[in-house]
Order: structure tokens, then sequence, then C-alpha cells
């Protein structure tokens, strides 16, 4: 037909951008000579209103179907401005996620977009000195020499070194009472500075020089601002093995960013996001340095994104979500721990920091890097093939040893008559650090708990013939593979060694609490876990007390591990290694290498050497003897070959979908229907598991069922979530629900 217009497409158009507004959009046709200059995110002006005032918007998100009658949608008028808009940048990642992990644009707008919320103006209180530095001295003095004066002692140590403190720093992370602070106020060592604008927790004239770098760590920096300052921007992989100053070399490299005019954000696992970290930026960088937190309000966090809008400061720390900070011109991009699972989201959309930042920095010509001392398999990965440059640090800093690492066989203390969770080479440590007026710390590895059985004699797991992975244990008994679907019934003789001493593992915090009390009554024992870090501050003043040294054992699950500097700790030991290597999840190896390894280098950090025992039913395992020694390339050349011969990441793809349900019956139904439509064309380029219960089949009466698809190619894998989606947009209905997991971090 003689002049009938190109496919029509349209776009919904958002007039504000603020969360409250994110479903109030409007559908604009796309006029054909606009056709190649509107995607997400394009800056436009429209038509608006029976007056039909032309007003800027936002587009996010382009399809072929309007939203009601053709007929009666008007054109977008023109493209407006460039691309330097933050928004825009922060509208196109959303889009970006929605593709790559599955989810409505809304939910990935949501979680890009800086949260407006209405607030009422908060006032900025700061702990400030008034006392000479002399009296000062003379009162700390005092405090020191009285054991009930702790607090007090800690927040004026902290004052004469900074004169000036945030409020909520104080009271938060340094986990000073109000009644310790308004004491201060009342013998007048210090005021409460008010002011309604917002102010960081130091002046500019507290910052410090940096210090001087290791020729090791120099050479990093150096090879780092050569590149920058020459335009290239890359992915970098810092490796350096534990204590070796990953955070100075960091430092250094922001230096060089923020002293070209760009912005840096640095992302740090929640909970390492400690007082002496953040005020280690705050030292180095002044009040250009902002921290979010998970104790922050929507109103407080929406402030924070404000200031780095207004240029108010150069550096953003904080967890996952700190990604999302709207700086207009990020130059850098730090995440450090990369490997630590929290950096993938587990909501919708589920996706992993790590990905997002380099699509990010690509939006914004920025520079990546990623630290670690047991980086992921994908990032070493990437790094050995040449997608990643790889800077390595393989000394520690204060020329510190790595510690001696001793790893005890408990099928032969149990051989030998010892029950008890500690081995007899433990205990006898324990009591030499005791005397020498040392600390320790004992770790329990817990994680990956989730219902795997393994036999006490010959120390082996019950797992799946084709996955290698454990089996998970059913409330019905069964045991079952969740990556093919492979059941057995409940095993009550070890295949392997026909014992009877077979069954889920189960020891706690507590019980091991208990029993060291009853061996050393004498020692003063902290516990860290679920249970004892309810409350806000709970962490920062169990972490506080050891730091000062008013406790000699701290016992804890893997939160103890998480890159803390204790310089009096000589011994950790590790007392049950095996747990999280027999989870049902192909990382099981990956992720019992990562926490030995961390655990190990909390031990040694100073003058004094260090030791760390390992117990485990698995001394042959291959990430226990890698561990053992701190060969991360040994370790990564032996799971490499597993994850290649079973495809799964990084050899491969792995797509996790669920469906949860009302009812078993819809849900089951519909996951064999939908497992059908994935199916069809995808025969020998891809396989298709499922579908399965998953671990836990219920959860809040809602049933869930699973189907996983394995690819080596990422675009089939996309074609097949965007098939699944749009499958499910025609069948699906209001009592069944379905999300997208790619590359999944947790077994379902």
């Amino acid at each position: 037909m003689i002049g009938k217009r190109m496919e029509e497409r349209y776009a919904d158009i958002i007039v504000d951008i603020s969360h409250e507004n994110l479903d109030h959009t409007f559908s604009y046709r796309i006029p054909d000579h606009l056709s190649d200059r509107v995607a997400p995110g394009s800056r436009v002006l429209i038509p608006f209103g029976a007056s039909n005032r032309q007003i800027e918007g936002f587009v996010l998100e382009i399809t072929d179907r309007a939203k009601y009658d053709p007929s009666k949608v008007k054109d977008i008028t023109e493209v407006v401005g460039d691309d330097s808009l933050v928004e825009q940048k922060l509208i196109r990642l959303a889009w970006w996620m929605k593709n790559r992990y599955g989810s409505t644009m809304n939910r990935a707008l949501s979680t890009a977009l800086p949260i407006r919320k209405k607030v009422k103006a908060v006032e900025k209180k700061n702990v400030v000195l008034v006392l000479p530095d002399e009296e000062a001295a003379q009162k700390l003095e005092l405090f020191t020499k009285n054991k009930r004066m702790v607090a007090r002692k800690r927040l004026l140590e902290e004052l004469i070194k900074e004169k000036s403190i945030d409020y909520r720093l104080v009271t938060g992370k340094l986990n000073i009472s109000a009644s310790t602070v308004r004491y201060f106020c009342e013998e007048n060592i210090a005021k409460i500075d008010s002011t309604r604008v917002y102010r960081n927790t130091v002046n500019k004239t507290d910052i410090m020089p940096s210090v001087s770098l290791t020729e090791e760590q120099q050479s990093i920096a150096d090879d780092f601002r050569r590149d920058y300052e020459s335009g290239r921007r890359d992915t970098y992989l810092l490796y350096g093995i534990t204590g070796s100053g990953k955070t100075e070399v960091y430092m250094d490299m922001i230096e060089s960013v923020v002293s070209n005019g760009r912005q840096v954000i640095v992302l740090i696992p929640e909970i390492s996001l400690t007082y002496q970290t953040v005020m280690r930026f705050y030292r180095r960088f002044g009040d250009r340095v902002s921290t979010l937190h998970s104790k922050l309000s929507d109103g407080e966090r929406f402030d924070q994104f404000e200031r780095a809008k207004k240029h108010e400061i150069d550096i953003m720390i904080g967890p996952r979500s700190a990604l999302f900070t709207p700086f207009d011109d990020l130059g850098l991009i730090v995440i450090d721990e990369e490997h630590e699972h929290t950096y993938k989201s587990d909501q919708m959309p589920k996706y992993h920091a790590r990905e997002v930042a380099i699509e990010l920095a690509r939006l914004h010509d920025a520079s990546v890097v990623l630290g670690s001392a047991t980086p992921s398999v994908e990032s070493y990965f990437a790094a050995k093939s040449g997608q990643f440059r790889l800077y390595t640090l393989t000394k520690r800093a204060k020329n510190a040893s790595l510690p001696n690492v001793s790893i005890v066989d408990l099928r032969e203390e149990l051989k030998s008559g010892n029950r008890s969770i500690f081995s007899n080479k433990l205990r006898e440590e324990i009591g030499k650090r005791l005397q020498n007026n040392e600390q320790v710390m004992l770790f329990l590895n817990r994680r990956g708990y989730a219902g795997f059985v393994s036999c006490r004699s010959c120390g082996k797991s019950i797992k799946c013939p084709h996955c290698d992975v454990s089996l998970s244990r059913h409330a019905n008994g069964k045991l079952m593979c969740h990556y093919c679907g492979y059941e057995i019934p409940a095993v009550k003789k070890c295949p392997s060694c026909s014992s009877t001493l077979i069954g889920s593992m189960g020891i706690g915090t507590e019980a091991v609490e208990e029993q060291i009390k009853q061996l050393f009554p004498y020692a003063s024992v902290l516990r860290m876990d679920a249970d004892t870090t309810k409350q806000k501050g709970d962490y920062e003043q169990i972490l506080s007390t050891f730091a000062n040294r008013e406790a000699d054992i701290l016992v804890g699950t893997q939160m103890i591990v998480k890159g803390h500097d204790f310089p009096f700790v000589t011994l950790v030991g590790i007392l049950a290694a095996d747990m999280s290597l027999n989870a049902n999840d192909y990382r099981a190896g990956e992720r019992t290498f990562q926490l030995l390894v961390q655990a190990a280098g909390r031990s040694g950090r100073d003058k004094c050497e260090g030791d760390v025992i390992i117990q485990t039913y698995s001394p042959d395992n291959y990430a226990i003897r890698a561990a053992a020694v701190q060969d991360y390339g040994a370790f990564f050349e032996e799971e490499m070959g597993y994850r290649k011969l079973l495809m799964y990441p990084p050899a491969g793809h792995i797509l996790a979908v669920m469906i949860e349900s009302r009812t078993d019956e819809a849900g089951e139904a519909f996951s064999r229907s939908l497992a059908q439509a994935l199916s069809d064309g995808i025969i020998g380029r891809a396989s298709l598991i499922g579908p399965t219960d998953a671990t836990i089949r219920k959860i809040r009466d809602i049933y869930r069922h699973m189907i996983y698809v394995k690819s080596l190619d990422i675009d089939l894998i996309t074609m097949i979530k965007d098939r699944a989606e749009a499958y499910f947009d025609e069948n699906g209905n209001k009592d069944i629900r379905i999300s997208f997991d790619l590359d999944p971090m947790n077994g379902y």
C-alpha cells in the first residue's frame, strides 16, 4: 500500500524522574524520522495534555504495541539534549538489566534510579572535642586506667585523632551510647555542633598524607595511572594474598581518577563496612567522601544521591546499592572482595554487581577494578583469557609472613576416641595462646548446611553421580539433585564404607562457645553469629571489644573472617571445613576455598607469627589442600576442569527459571508446558533440566517449581529467557509467578 507507515513503534515516556511516578508513563508514537535516535534513556520533547504544550520526558521502554487506541496516540516531537545526563545513563542501565536478567522495566528502574521520598529536614550533628590536646591526653590516661571506662576511652581516642566526628558514626559504627556522649558534654570534654547543612565526619584539614607503597604496590598503581591518563579504560583484577595491602593500592588509583576531576564508586560488602574502613578513606580524601549502608532510611539515601548529583562529593563507598549513585562523570568503580556472594541480588532483577559495574563503566567511559585474595572463578577466568587485566600482589604488608597451616583429619580423631568438636592439636594450641596473652579466632563453617548428608567414618557425602554436587535431603527423607533431578531414597548406610555413622551434620556456634568455656573457664569468650548481632550496633560492639583485647577468643560464623585486622590474633581454628564443601551447589568447592583462605588470613597479620588449624573429614579434597597452602592457581586449574566438564559458569551459563503458584497442580502443569515450549528448537545447543521441585518446595503456602537451562552461548540463554517471558505473558495468570536467575549464586 502506497504511503503506508513502517511498522509502528511506541515509546513509554515518563515526564518526571521520581520513584512515585514510575508507573505513570505515557505512550507516544515514534515517528519514522526519529526511529534511529529514540532509545531507552533518550530525553525527548512531547506534546502533553489537551493544549499539547511541549514538555520534556525520558523514554523508559520501546514496544510495538500502544497502550490504548493507536489513533489517539501522539507523536514524539523531537529528541533533545545529549547523552551526558545521568538519568539517561541510569535508564539505559536499567534497560540492559531488564534484558539480561529478566524483570519488568519498573523493577529494573526501581533498582537503578534514586528513590525520591518526602522527608523532614534532618539536623546534622557532630561530636566536637573542646579540650586542649594536653588536657585530653590526661583524661585519656584516666579512662585507660579504669576498666569500666572502655567506651569513654574509645570515644576520646577517636576525638583526639579526628577532632570532629559525625554523631551517627559515633553511636553507629563506633558503637558509643548516647549517655557517654552526654557525659562528655556535661564534663566539657566535647560539644555537639548541630547544623542543617550536611557535613561529613572530617574536615579537609584532617586529611592524612598517603602512605608509602611497597615496590610491588607502586608498580601496579603506576601502571594503572599510565593506562588511565592515556585514555585506556579496562576492567582490572587485583589479586593479592591476604594482608597484602589492596586497599592502599585502591586509594592510589582513586586519587589518580579524582585528581582528573572525575568521580569514583567503591563497593564493599556490607559486613566489611566498619568504622575503621570508612575512616581510612575519610582521612585520605576528606569531606569529598560519603557512604551508604543498610541502616539509612529512603530519605537519607536519596539525600546522599542528591549530594552526588550536586558535585558535593567525589567518592561514594557502600554495598551493592551504591553502584547506582548518580555521578555524571564517573571515572572508576572499585569492587573490593569481589568474590562475595552478596554482590548478587536475590530480588528481581537478580543482577550481579560485577557485571552491572562493567556495563555502567562502559556507559561512562570508566574503568573497573576488582579486588580479592580469593577471586571468583569467573573473574580469574576472564583475566586468564584476556578479558580483564590481571595485577598480582604476592607479599604481605609490614613484612608479615603467611600463617603456618595444619590440617587435622577428624576421622583419625574419631578412631582415637576423641568425639569432641576440638581436635587434640587445636585444644593444645588454644592453651598456648592463652598463656602467651594472645588472641584466638574459632571459625565455624556453616555456609551451605542446607540438608546435605555425610558419613563421619569416611568423611564422604552422598553425591549425585551425574553432577558431582551433594544431594539435598527433602522433608520426605528422599535425597535429590537439583541440577539433573536424580533422586534416591533415604540412606541409612554409607555407600562408600557401609558405616552407619551417617546423617546430617549439625553443630552450632553456641555449642562451640559452651564447650570452649568448659575447657578454658578462665578465658573471656565472645560469640558472633546471627543470634548475637540482631540489634543495631551489635556487630560493631563485638568487633570493638575483641579489637580492644577485652576478650581472648572470638567464636563465629563467616562474618568474623571478612577482612578484619586483629594484630594479636595468632591462632585461627576452622572447626568444620566440610560443611560448605558438601552443599548441593556446584560452587561448593570455590566457596570452601574462599572461606578457608579468608579465615586463615586473619592469623599472624602483624609482628607475631600466625598458625591455622583446619579440622576436616576430607583432608585430601583439592579445595582444602589448596587453601592450606594458599595456592589459588592449583585450586583454579582443578576447579575449571570440573566446570568445563559439566558446562558450569564460567565455562557455560545456567538460567534458573522459578515458577511459583498457589496450588501445586497449577504450578506443575504450567512448568511442564513451559518446559516443552522452551525445549523446541534448542536440542544440541542447550540442555533443559526439569521441571523439578525447588529445594524448599513450599514457602508461605506458595509452591515452587524449577526449570534449569544450560548452554555455552549467553545469547541463546537470553533468547530462551525472552521466550519464557513471552510464553508467560500469553499463558500465565494471576495465580502464577515466574522469575529468572542467570548463573545463580545460591541453590534452589
